[in-house]
């Protein structure tokens, strides 16, 4: 293990994540909210624990390997995590506890949009701002982890984009240096976050509200700076643009670099997943609408308006705060399923993966086909490549992981005196990256003990790293020499 290596680099993404807290001291001066001096004093801390660990083990560039790997990229989220959550602790009006402070600063990272707060519209703007700006920056990092560094691991959505499998990316890179793999997926989230803020603006918003929606929507993070999140503007218009870039960002990066890149929108419709992905959106809209308006919960207007939004809320994750919760029947839960399907490989979006659920299902059905044909070759096939049974072992594996997971915090949630619809619905909101849950949690997690924060930061880790990239490091044999 290459500890010197590690820590130069954990030191140098510290000192560049606290150069960050810099914007929304420019904020606080703005709006004159008094919190400027929270940030400066945030980032003097980050920036010297950055140079601390930097500083001793500055000459060490030994090659990095896979199992150095899996550590820079949970330590990545875990050492963020831990430093963005001293301007929430330290911030004037707040007060937050430690435990508050690391939750709200997890949930932004891993673009989960689980929150402790209430009464956002009081707050100061800098720190609803900073909210923002945390799932922001969550959001890309997901994007080039997962694009650019998790396929040299093995691990990941884009695993499945190796030559193997359909879709834009072959040799585990779109442009031949990673630098430049993350360069180009910068700027197509820089254009769609620029896109998006500019719609916003259009559509009524104040510049404020514009940019940190912008922010959010993009990320599909879900963090708001009002208590009624995208209700609160109560236009159906920006609810209706805020669905299209949530499934915009939910779709595979990846796929919008290279239709960008060779000015052909038909990468799209040749894409397996994406094809799997929009079939998702279609039926689940079609069930939620018609219920809707079929239940007189609604007029067909906002049967149409507030279904398609609730829907790409849910199933891209970005869990915006709505009155799902309240819907009648099935419609609830149907929703809260969906979250597990999640976007698609390399997109801001949590959950599976459209591309492992399309695997699952494709898995099952040639079982039943074995049934039927015991010694027939039955391969896999997405789109016109055959998928190798080392990827489908892995989906398997993956998503038996998932399960036991999301069954051992279960309990543990249990064991902290929660019931059984929040225990359920909270794990599932954090292991997919949901945010908003159902019981106890359907607002916000204020209400629920330390002990149970705790437990759903690890789930929120869990399930934005893919689950096998954080277990790795409990098992003695990564530890061995």
């Amino acid at each position: 293990m290459q500890f010197a290596t590690i820590a130069r680099v954990l030191g140098v993404l510290l000192m560049l994540f606290s150069l960050t807290l810099l914007v929304p001291i420019s904020v606080s001066i703005w709006f004159s909210d008094q919190n400027y001096m929270t940030f400066l004093f945030s980032f003097v801390i980050s920036f010297v624990a950055g140079l601390a660990i930097w500083l001793p083990v500055r000459g060490r560039k030994d090659e990095l390997r896979t199992r150095d790997g899996f550590l820079i990229t949970a330590l990545f989220w875990f050492v963020l995590g831990m430093f963005g959550a001293l301007p929430l602790y330290f911030s004037m009006g707040l007060d937050l506890s430690v435990t508050d402070a690391i939750f709200e600063s997890m949930s932004g990272l891993t673009t989960t949009g689980a929150t402790v707060l209430s009464g956002l519209d009081a707050l100061p703007p800098s720190i609803l701002y900073y909210r923002h700006q945390l799932q922001w920056f969550g959001g890309i990092g997901i994007i080039v982890i997962a694009v650019a560094i998790l396929p040299m691991l093995g691990v990941g959505g884009m695993q499945l984009y190796r030559a193997e499998a359909p879709g834009p990316v072959k040799d585990n890179k779109l442009t031949p240096r990673i630098t430049e793999t993350a360069k180009a997926l910068f700027l197509i989230y820089l254009v769609f976050t620029v896109v998006c803020i500019l719609t916003y603006k259009i559509l009524g918003m104040s510049w404020f509200d514009a940019l940190g929606h912008g922010f959010s929507t993009v990320a599909n993070g879900g963090f708001s700076s009002h208590d009624d999140s995208m209700h609160y503007f109560q236009s159906n218009s920006i609810l209706v643009a805020c669905s299209i870039f949530m499934l915009v960002a939910g779709a595979n990066f990846a796929l919008h670099f290279l239709a960008w890149q060779e000015r052909n929108p038909m990468h799209y419709l040749r894409d397996a997943e994406f094809r799997f992905y929009s079939g998702w959106i279609l039926a689940g809209t079609v069930v939620t609408v018609g219920y809707l308006y079929a239940s007189r919960t609604y007029g067909m207007s906002d049967s149409l308006v507030l279904g398609f939004f609730n829907l790409a809320s849910t199933l891209t994750t970005a869990g915006f705060a709505s009155d799902f919760n309240q819907w009648p029947s099935f419609l609830p839960y149907m929703l809260f399923l969906l979250a597990f399907l999640g976007g698609c490989a390399s997109s801001t979006g949590g959950g599976m993966k459209m591309i492992r659920v399309l695997l699952l299902y494709k898995q099952g059905v040639r079982e039943i086909h074995r049934l039927i044909h015991p010694n027939a070759v039955i391969p896999i096939k997405v789109g016109k490549r055959t998928v190798q049974n080392r990827v489908v072992e892995a989906v398997w594996g993956f998503f038996a992981m998932y399960v036991v997971m999301y069954i051992a915090m279960f309990l543990l949630l249990l064991m902290t005196g929660l019931d059984l619809p929040t225990s359920f619905s909270a794990v599932g909101a954090s292991i997919t990256n949901l945010g908003p849950g159902m019981g106890d949690v359907a607002a916000n997690y204020g209400g629920i003990s330390n002990p149970a924060k705790w437990i759903l930061c690890f789930g929120m880790l869990l399930g934005r790293l893919e689950v096998f990239t954080l277990l790795v490091l409990f098992t003695p044999m990564f530890w061995r020499r």
